[in-house]
């Protein structure tokens, strides 16, 4: 709780996608913007603004309120809307491959993912093989029929934002199957 009001207590900037989601997006999709929230914990901070709706506690807002950036305040029209705040996935240590299967059928699952956090696409590389594309089996497991045994792999990952990132001979020649090879990390 005193965490929670020591938050609550300063003044913080949001940084982050956010998607209108009252169906009034001209866009239709996510854009890069700005919020902040001035107050305490009873929205005492939060009287005035642009919007003109005095205090927003009073008024049923609550706490749970935020002042736009002019990407999405777009001259009051946005005053009252609602929207979906979408921010980096902040993630200690690398990305982690758990390499299951046998000889031609590799399953990876690939967890501990940043940034977007959701993994879109795989390829992996093996260090006698290009890069080969690997197909989605189930969850965040990937799956490649191609026989890399003794061969360092790579993989490339590609999250839902289109971010790609790299990790290069992460599982040594000999990695066997059901061990666990950490990455680089978005």
């Amino acid at each position: 709780m005193e965490s929670l009001l020591g938050f609550s207590l300063c003044s913080f900037l949001l940084v982050a996608r956010v998607l209108h989601v009252n169906g009034a997006v001209t866009n239709g999709g996510w854009s890069t913007a700005h919020a902040t929230f001035y107050g305490g914990g009873d929205a005492a901070g939060t009287m005035g603004g642009a919007c003109g709706y005095g205090n927003l506690y009073s008024q049923g807002y609550g706490t749970n309120t935020a002042a736009l950036s002019t990407s999405l305040f777009s001259g009051g029209r946005s005053c009252g809307a609602c929207y979906e705040i979408r921010v980096s996935c902040v993630r200690k240590g690398g990305i982690r491959f758990t390499i299951n299967g046998h000889s031609y059928f590799n399953l990876v699952l690939i967890t501990n993912v940043g940034g977007a956090g959701d993994v879109a696409a795989v390829s992996v590389k093996g260090s006698r093989t290009g890069w080969q594309a690997m197909s989605r089996n189930w969850g965040q497991n990937w799956q490649s029929n191609s026989y890399l045994d003794g061969q360092s792999l790579s993989f490339k990952i590609t999250t839902s934002d289109g971010h790609s990132v790299t990790s290069a001979g992460v599982a040594p020649p000999g990695w066997s199957f059901g061990q666990t090879y950490a990455g680089v990390q978005f």
